[in-house]
């Protein structure tokens, strides 16, 4: 898939849906897509309005993630099979593939994992010759992984993949870029903790 890095654009909103599930909220500031005061171009709508609240499967968010979540990695998984990774190691040869030489804490922060949870994933790459781990010449405490040869080599593979979940998807470049902003507000306003409106 294309890079998180990709610049995302914004599409006006001109109609929200009226049905007996939504309830209304007018007034107070408008919010633009990070979450913010609106400014030029960002997306704002003339009221807010939120879903009323449903116990019901098929009006769950979540539930929609979920299954999108499974049905995306569970295409990955055949072709990731072929170049013997699985979806999370796969993302950390991505960030590797972007920039060489990271810290654990660095590929952490990025992917959102604790050290735990990283610590055994990057040995199991360590072990299959794909990375290697030293220790920063300027802080000893930090431990550096950088590509091997392996690694790299797997990069040009990687492409066909992407292109392969691009054509699955079926998104254009303006829905793309649509659903990944929206996605990542998702995410920064649940971790945030706290309502929004």
């Amino acid at each position: 898939m294309p890079s998180p890095d990709v610049i995302s654009e914004t599409k006006q909103v001109t109609s929200w849906s009226r049905s007996p599930r939504h309830r209304a909220f007018a007034g107070g500031p408008r919010l633009g897509a990070s979450g913010g005061a609106s400014s030029p171009g960002s997306y704002t709508p003339d009221m807010t309005t939120l879903p009323a609240p449903s116990v019901a499967l098929d009006d769950q968010l979540c539930f929609a993630l979920y299954a999108a979540s499974r049905a995306v990695t569970a295409r990955y998984r055949p072709m990731l099979d072929k170049l013997g990774l699985t979806y999370p190691q796969y993302l950390v040869m991505m960030l590797l593939w972007e920039t060489d030489n990271q810290t654990v804490g660095q590929l952490g922060s990025r992917l959102a994992l604790d050290s735990g949870t990283l610590s055994p994933l990057l040995k199991r790459l360590t072990a299959a010759g794909l990375v290697s781990r030293h220790r920063r010449v300027e802080d000893e405490r930090s431990v550096s992984i950088a590509l091997t040869d392996a690694g790299r080599a797997l990069q040009d593979k990687a492409m066909a993949i992407s292109e392969e979940m691009i054509g699955a998807i079926g998104f254009d470049t303006g829905e793309f870029d649509e659903l990944m902003q929206r996605l990542r507000l998702l995410t920064d306003r649940v971790n945030r903790g706290e309502a929004v409106c």
